[in-house]
């Protein structure tokens, strides 16, 4: 299998700095042509500087590669036409978006400020859904394009303090459950990267000595191989430290509780709906979630 990106421009925000930087290198080596993509803002969104997405670019160019810089803010409308329109303007093509720019302001639920909320809500699926809207027409009129988007842990499982974080990286998923199909027609594909690394927005939640194990570079395989041609559509892959695992949304089989179920009913059978077992299945579309209700009257019918 080729994972080769000659001719391919490939997009990455929030590229300036960890998992984003080590993506755009990785884009680069393999001959895609790069937007380093970065606001240059502090951990908590405010600030901003083009430096280090331009630092970026001046490596990948030292390297031998071709890659330009910009500035923009994911979030802002204005500045994502920009860097689209700088793209289009310099390579003619969008193949890859990697949606990666993000922020944290990490509070319990009961201290955390409803601007704090918005905000990161903001960034992580506003700033996701907006690049992902300018480039959705140029890859239909294409009959190509390869979209990640970065969910995380938070968003699939939950972690204290991240109220605002794990909504807006489960939103991400909701958002590419409904792309990968609307997308299948012009083989735009969409996949979720739940990454696991030590970077400037972790540091301080892991211990010091997982720093060298934590790597970037450990977690770009992933995202490399989910936007390259030969990604499947509508996968959550996780990664960190070398390792990688799929993630999924699964409906368990569940049971048929009558006519007229009551809520005492569905209490006393809880446990045996609740059983994540082999027949539990993680469903492409919403309609199949009725079709396995009608599964369930049918063979009761059927008893």
């Amino acid at each position: 299998m080729s994972l080769d990106f000659k001719d391919k421009v490939v997009i990455v925000t929030g590229a300036g700095g960890g998992l984003g930087k080590s993506h755009a290198l990785d884009f680069a080596r393999r001959g895609a042509k790069v937007v380093v993509n970065d606001l240059g803002g502090t951990l908590d969104g405010s600030g901003g500087s083009s430096d280090a997405a331009e630092a970026v670019v001046a490596e990948i160019k030292a390297a031998g590669g071709e890659a330009i810089a910009n500035g923009s803010s994911v979030t802002d409308d204005a500045g994502v036409a920009n860097m689209i329109q700088q793209t289009m303007d310099a390579y003619g093509r969008i193949d890859v978006l990697v949606n990666n720019a993000g922020v944290l302001r990490d509070k319990s639920f009961a201290k955390m400020e409803f601007g704090d909320f918005s905000f990161v809500v903001d960034v992580h699926l506003f700033g996701t859904m907006k690049p992902t809207k300018a480039v959705w027409p140029i890859m239909k009129e294409q009959g190509y394009g390869r979209i990640v988007v970065t969910s995380s842990s938070s968003g699939l499982y939950g972690n204290f303090g991240q109220s605002n974080y794990g909504a807006a990286k489960l939103g991400v998923v909701g958002f590419m459950n409904t792309l990968k199909l609307e997308g299948q027609k012009d083989n735009i594909h969409i996949n979720a990267l739940a990454p696991v690394a030590w970077t400037r927005m972790t540091e301080n939640l892991m211990p010091a000595e997982m720093e060298d194990m934590l790597t970037p570079e450990r977690v770009t395989p992933a995202v490399v191989f989910m936007a390259s041609e030969a990604a499947p559509t509508g996968k959550i892959i996780c990664a960190g430290a070398g390792a990688y695992t799929s993630a999924a949304i699964v409906e368990t089989k569940g049971m048929y509780l009558g006519e007229n179920p009551t809520a005492e009913d569905v209490a006393a059978n809880w446990d045996t709906i609740a059983t994540v077992d082999d027949d539990a299945k993680a469903l492409f579309q919403g309609g199949e979630q009725t079709g396995r209700m009608f599964e369930l009257i049918q063979a009761a019918s059927k008893a």
